[in-house]
């Protein structure tokens, strides 16, 4: 409930500023801006056409630009960091963590991310171009360098008094980590622990040493299934040699969810998962044209296997009619099948040792939902048509159909992977030109094998 009157209340905002734009009252508008949340900001700016967008922006307070920039999405960002100096952005991205820093930074053209890092001072210039070393995708590309450390000969009362002096903690911060002095990391002490012991006790008399920690590499979506088996609020990131370098934390994790989740989603209809919603028509165009390019390739694909059989359909122009029912339930089938192995790819769940047996079990599937629906399909044809022969070989393809669906779904996006291509972009352009190709092909085939 408290999250549905949020979000109508951050609707009214919207509506508010848009309507105090359109009379041209920009003080009012500057003033709206002030009492919003950056989050809230971002949301207006990414539900603002471009024009409405650069007017916003221009009212934002200096101050709140980098806080802003971190929760737009990566095509609204870039669209607004091109309107910046490089002085500006450097101002802007002054204060952000390491993952926000390196996330704006990754996203600028080459000669933009020149022209800013020129601008930095030498000091801002080491943190980006350290930031930048990780690769894309990589645990160290989301960790933050944010990390209180602890040496193990230390008492907990010198710990205490220490934090009391510093004040504060880092945000979502649940442990403090023990290094030696070689940084190399030896377990950690949890908050709870730290108000709770005898203050005179050591820090390795406490700590916890089967911590287990992220290497630096490992890819982020293996990072997120872990925090979501183990629940864990945050976890150390060491480099080969077992160095400490920082920490991520629930919330980095939970952008990385939420962005698998929509590059899925997109990706399926061939669109960037960063996707501005109101990019310039030519810009949304150019992107959209690749897809629909492959699109039609596959069509005609599929018409050319029709071509091979213009003769049957000229001599039974009923198949014409019926022609277009086996590919598409093979589609269905199939893009079911597709669907919860890319899910289940995505989890982690499917690797070599289960993947025959899930083949097998969709192998299994398709045969029964295939005969099924042939049977079905084959007394309405009968019925229909008065024709049992018809009615015989629309259940063949319905059949055969089903089955390589369901064998497809699963392989497809198994030899996808493989072959380092997402699955989630291509595997349902391959598979509805399979099951279209076999079900035309079958249906027709058969057709003229025992009707002519």
């Amino acid at each position: 409930m408290p999250e549905t009157l949020e979000r109508e209340y951050a609707k009214l905002q919207i509506r508010e500023v848009n309507a105090a734009l359109s009379s041209g009252m920009f003080v009012h508008v500057r003033g709206m801006l002030q009492d919003m949340e950056p989050c809230d900001i971002a949301l207006l700016l990414e539900s603002s056409p471009p024009k409405g967008r650069t007017i916003l922006w221009q009212l934002v307070e200096a101050d709140l630009h980098g806080e802003v920039l971190e929760e737009l999405a990566e095509d609204v960002r870039n669209g607004i960091i091109h309107q910046m100096t490089p002085e500006r952005v450097v101002a802007a991205t002054e204060g952000m963590d390491d993952d926000d820093l390196a996330e704006v930074l990754r996203g600028l053209p080459d000669a933009l991310y020149r022209n800013v890092i020129n601008a930095m001072d030498s000091q801002d210039r080491l943190r980006a171009e350290k930031v930048m070393s990780y690769d894309e995708d990589t645990a160290g590309a989301i960790m933050n360098t944010d990390t209180i450390t602890l040496r193990p000969d230390v008492s907990i009362d010198v710990i205490l008094r220490y934090l009391r002096l510093k004040g504060e903690l880092p945000e979502a911060t649940d442990y403090l980590y023990v290094v030696d002095d070689n940084d190399t990391f030896v377990g950690a002490i949890s908050l709870s622990t730290l108000l709770t012991c005898n203050p005179d006790l050591n820090v390795k008399r406490v700590l916890e040493d089967d911590i287990e920690v992220i290497p630096v590499d490992m890819e982020e979506r293996d990072v997120a299934q872990l925090f979501e088996r183990h629940n864990w609020v945050s976890a150390p990131v060491v480099d080969e040699e077992g160095r400490l370098l920082g920490r991520i934390t629930i919330d980095d994790v939970v952008d990385v969810i939420r962005e698998e989740a929509e590059h899925s989603m997109m990706s399926m209809a061939g669109l960037d998962d960063e996707e501005d919603t109101f990019a310039p028509v030519i810009k949304s165009t150019q992107r959209r044209s690749l897809w629909l390019g492959i699109n039609l390739f596959t069509a005609l694909l599929a018409a050319f296997v029709s071509d091979l059989f213009e003769s049957t359909l000229d001599q039974l122009a009923v198949l014409a009619v019926l022609n277009t029912i086996v590919p598409s339930m093979g589609g269905v089938a199939g893009s079911q099948t597709l669907t919860l192995v890319i899910r289940g790819m995505a989890l982690g769940h499917i690797s070599k040792a289960n993947s025959r047996w899930l083949m097998g079990k969709e192998l299994a599937i398709g045969l029964l939902n295939g005969a099924m629906w042939a049977i079905l399909i084959a007394s309405v044809v009968a019925i229909w048509k008065q024709s049992f022969m018809l009615g015989v070989v629309i259940a063949f393809a319905m059949l055969m159909n089903m089955i390589a669906a369901g064998v497809s779904g699963v392989f497809i996006p198994l030899m996808l992977k493989r072959f380092n291509i997402d699955p989630a972009l291509a595997g349902g352009v391959i598979l509805t030109t399979v099951t279209d190709i076999i079900g035309i092909f079958t249906f027709l085939g058969t057709a003229t094998w025992l009707l002519l």
